[in-house]
């Protein structure tokens, strides 16, 4: 079924490809310095920017045949790492969650649960990644950084392009892009598709009986199997050079394949000490998200000195538990989250002299949600923004930047968030140093949601008097670039606090609150709430180095350190008293290190790449169960590039996990990979 199921994928590729169009070429040499707009959002040489912007380029991604943006950034920095356990996949950014970070497309915040899997790699042209609070430019949120995805422009005429990867497993990545400029409008289509198996390397699940390790087979997977579809339009309108306009739209779908007969057994202790087993169904749902965005924008630039920008866009997200038909019950589905996010900016771009660039705006952010599953029906928040950067050439050589946000929010008042930078550079030398405070707004699912754990017999309270979280973030960075070779070095400290976390309610809390005791004499055992109980200390340094060497080859690589303290508040039940525990930030890695390296060669039509990169990091913290190992993964990549009269085709081979690096703990470990093994995959792209 599979096969055939790849086969037609693969004549529909070529079908969808076969148009007639203008001869594309991938062959780009590799560029140490790119055009960035993330951190100013104004146009720069990244060698020229008066921040500090990291830059995956579309050479990278093609010739490491990256399929997710997850991937990407895991392989491709040392800023990232990943963290999969039974609760899914999570992101950790320069130490901290991926809570605190803004994931745009195009300047568009994404948001959702599975804002990471809800575009093309196929079609980016750079993925640009700023390392520190932003809030004055891009609101809540931006205490970690900002990742911004930045996608393929179109050329006169149509290009098309059809891509295919599959590996064991039941892996399959599928990928199209159509792109078509006729005149003065243009039109950007893609498609992407992602299937997977599910996969499980240790089929035990581990229980202790006084001190004895015992094994029970269960059925949970490691990774879940899952297929997602994401389709994209964006149509654009350059009416002259003073006029354009766009409309742009997506729909995504991604829904989880549990084993619908997978089981799992719970322990329990008898009175003469002995130890039972109760096999129960691991699984009753499904998880099922989807969204679609769409938005409109207009350009006007009445002269060389001014730029005006309007863009009105919405994120509408829903997840969804899919309840299976049994014996007792019909199959229904219940609304785990629905959220609808609205952003309206108004911004301005004024080079009031030579030596000075103002960027401004207002922004409104209007923000819902529901949930059954929590008990949450229609909360909603809405967010004023004025916001204000200037670019100053203070000296030959020596540039400075300071902006700040006024932002007005209904449920918690006003803020101020400012940032001030200083640029050196002379030669190919380049000197940065700025200072940025963040300022993060609970999200409504904090303030609203009332969790119910019934297997740890936990009640989680709702907290409609959360604050929002903010931090001081520092950094400096040093480079050094020529035409063969760009090295950098960057130190930064980031100081957040008031940090939103679970706190347990003592016996005195929940006596004097008669509500709560009524929810206590239901049978729960820990009654719980969020509370702005943590602040944390992130202290640390990356370095990176990119050489462009003679005969084809090139290298690179990285290094990352984080220092990251945590101090949280511990409930003592026993003694019904608080003490502050300090410890790594949770999911926190202190050592990241890559590795690229490859070699390019061309005979007449023919083009061959083959690049290595590898991922190696230090063990990584967990809150609930102490430390997993540290590991590093390797993957091996070749592009066969024909240039044909009317096309070019791409066949590529590879092998994913060239050691075979593996975590065969038991079932719900702190896994330091789910990386099912050695993997060998083929590929296939064609472009006309």
């Amino acid at each position: 079924m599979k096969t055939t199921h790849f086969a037609i994928l693969l004549f529909a590729s070529i079908l969808t490809t076969s148009v007639q169009a203008q001869k594309a070429d991938t062959l780009r040499t590799q560029n140490l310095n790119p055009v960035v707009i993330t951190g100013t959002g104004t146009y720069h040489r990244v060698n020229n920017s008066p921040v500090a912007v990291q830059v995956i380029t579309a050479q990278q991604l093609h010739d490491t045949h990256t399929t997710t943006l997850q991937d990407a950034l895991s392989q491709l920095t040392t800023n990232v790492t990943t963290h999969t356990s039974g609760m899914g996949t999570f992101v950790n950014f320069n130490g901290i969650s991926d809570d605190y970070i803004v994931i745009l497309e195009n300047g568009k915040r994404i948001s959702g649960d599975d804002r990471w899997s809800r575009l093309s790699i196929d079609r980016v042209k750079r993925i640009e990644i700023f390392s520190g609070a932003a809030s004055a430019l891009y609101g809540s949120d931006a205490i970690a950084g900002v990742i911004n995805i930045i996608t393929d422009d179109s050329r006169e005429g149509i290009s098309a392009s059809a891509s295919t990867k599959v590996m064991d497993n039941g892996r399959m990545d599928y990928d199209v892009n159509v792109d078509a400029t006729v005149g003065k409008l243009s039109s950007h289509t893609s498609y992407s598709y992602h299937t997977s198996d599910s996969w499980q390397v240790n089929h035990y699940q581990e229980f202790d009986e006084d001190g004895t390790s015992v094994l029970k087979l269960t059925g949970r997977p490691m990774q879940t199997a899952f297929t997602s579809h994401n389709l994209a339009e964006c149509l654009e309108w350059q009416f002259n050079q003073k006029w354009s306009m766009y409309l742009r739209g997506s729909y995504y779908d991604n829904e989880t394949a549990r084993p619908q007969s997978a089981q799992y057994f719970t322990q329990k202790k008898q009175t003469d000490g002995s130890y039972t087993y109760t096999p129960k169904a691991a699984y009753t749902y499904d998880l099922h998200h989807k969204s679609y965005t769409y938005g409109a924008g207009a350009r006007w630039s009445p002269n060389r000195r001014t730029y005006l920008y309007l863009d009105v866009y919405s994120d509408n997200y829903q997840s969804d538990y899919d309840y299976w038909q049994t014996a007792d019950a019909e199959a229904y589905a219940e609304t785990r989250k629905r959220t609808h996010y609205v952003n309206e900016t108004l911004r301005g771009i004024f080079r009031l002299a030579s030596w000075n660039k103002l960027s401004a705006g207002t922004e409104l952010v209007q923000e819902s949600l529901d949930s059954q599953s929590d008990n949450i029906d229609g909360e909603h928040t809405q967010t004023y923004n004025l916001f204000a950067q200037d670019e100053l050439q203070i000296l030959p050589g020596l540039e400075g930047v300071v902006g700040l946000r006024y932002t007005y929010n209904n449920n918690f008042g006003s803020a101020l968030t400012p940032n001030v930078g200083l640029f050196y550079h002379i030669g190919g030398f380049r000197v940065r140093m700025s200072y940025a405070a963040g300022y993060r707004q609970p999200s409504l699912s904090q303030l609203y949601a009332t969790d119910q754990a019934k297997t740890a017999s936990r009640y989680t309270i709702y907290n409609a008097d959360l604050q929002p979280e903010k931090n001081h973030f520092f950094t400096a960075n040093l480079e050094y670039s020529n035409a063969w070779m760009s090295v950098g070095v960057t130190g930064f400290i980031n100081r957040i606090r008031d940090m939103i976390n679970y706190r347990t309610m003592s016996d005195a809390e929940i006596a004097a609150n008669p509500a709560l005791t009524a929810i206590q004499a239901e049978g729960w055992k820990t009654l719980r709430q969020r509370d702005n109980i943590d602040r944390s200390t992130l202290k640390g340094f990356s370095a990176q180095v990119k050489l462009v060497l003679p005969y084809g080859f090139g290298v690179g690589g990285g290094y990352t350190f984080t220092d990251a303290d945590a101090e949280t508040q511990l409930f003592n039940a026993k003694t019904q008293t608080y003490s502050t525990d300090k410890s790594p930030v949770d999911k926190s890695v202190r050592h990241v290190g890559n590795v690229q390296a490859s070699w390019n060669h061309v005979w007449k039509n023919y083009h061959l790449n083959i690049s290595v990169n590898g991922h190696i990091q230090s063990k990584r913290y967990s809150s609930t169960y102490g430390y997993a190992a540290g590991y590093g993964m390797w993957n091996l990549h070749t592009t066969h590039t024909i240039r044909l009269r009317n096309c070019i085709i791409e066949p590529g081979f590879g092998l994913d996990n060239v050691f075979n690096k593996r975590d065969t703990s038991y079932w719900n470990s702190n896994y330091f990979t789910i990386n099912p093994g050695r993997s060998p995959y083929v590929s296939f792209r064609i472009v006309y």
